[in-house]
């Protein structure tokens, strides 16, 4: 059930997405900073734990659950180290993911060899 529940939900979050990029004319750059946003907005508020736990992997691998990882990083560093935690924790709690994004992306980058678009 857990599976059914993560799946959906997951789902759920990328068609309201999808319905959001097809209904207005907001870039999908915009989007993505809007969803990481608000999974912070909602972290903070204590909103997005007690979700998160119930969806499982469906609200933690959305933008979503990457801007809730932020917060909670940029939270307890704020707590350790005062004012320059603002800055330090987000990358502590999301370095293994940002790295991995960016290892990867590069790795695709070398088998797929992609060209620039001329417009």
């Amino acid at each position: 059930m857990d599976y059914v529940i993560a799946f959906v939900t997951g789902g759920a979050i990328c068609a309201l997405t999808q319905i959001l990029m097809e209904k207005t004319k907001m870039l999908p750059g915009r989007i993505m900073v809007l969803l990481v946003c608000l999974g912070a907005v909602l972290g903070a508020l204590q909103i997005y734990e007690p979700f998160a736990e119930w969806a499982g992997a469906g609200a933690n691998v959305p933008l979503l659950g990457f801007g809730n990882n932020l917060w909670k990083g940029v939270k307890e560093m704020v707590d350790e180290k005062g004012f320059a935690g603002i800055f330090l924790g987000g990358f502590k709690n999301c370095a293994a993911g940002l790295s991995a994004a960016l290892v990867f992306s590069y790795i695709a980058s070398l088998i797929c060899q992609p060209k620039m678009k001329k417009h």
